[in-house]
């Protein structure tokens, strides 16, 4: 609507007095309420600013296209993050397991010492019983 038809249409709208106002009341209402040019354009500016930024929120709301690339942005943020959590995760208990298994290689490990020793005992035992078997039955024969 141009200024011309809002300026026409204003008085049209406008109530028609009463009977029982006077015309100094008559006056006074409508001269308040009769805005300037200035305040007028003032309104419209501020009409076209808040239908600009309408406009865009629509124009963004039906952009499928980016909403959905910062949806799959946003969701990609998301599954790094948890993905560098597990690998934390992960490594610590890597570390334990790595720690537990060296503590328990190394108990094996003595076992297989102590193992190993036996036979070598034993062998060394039998010797040494088979060298006093055969000095004492060299003394019992002389």
């Amino acid at each position: 609507m141009s200024e011309q038809q809002s300026q026409q249409a204003a008085p049209s709208q406008q109530q028609a007095p009463t009977q029982q106002e006077t015309p100094s009341q008559q006056q006074a209402p409508t001269q308040q309420e009769t805005p300037s040019e200035q305040d007028i354009q003032a309104e419209i500016e501020q009409t076209r600013e808040r239908l600009g930024e309408t406009v865009e929120e629509l124009v963004a709301k039906a952009d499928v296209k980016a909403r959905a690339k910062d949806k799959a942005a946003e969701l990609k943020a998301k599954a790094q993050v948890k993905a560098a959590e597990a690998k934390t995760t992960a490594q610590a208990k890597a570390a334990g397991v790595k720690a537990t298994a060296q503590e328990k290689a190394a108990v094996v490990s003595r076992n297989d010492m102590v193992q190993r020793r036996w036979p070598v005992a034993a062998v060394a035992g039998a010797v040494v019983i088979a060298g006093l078997i055969i000095v004492w039955r060299r003394r019992a024969s002389r």
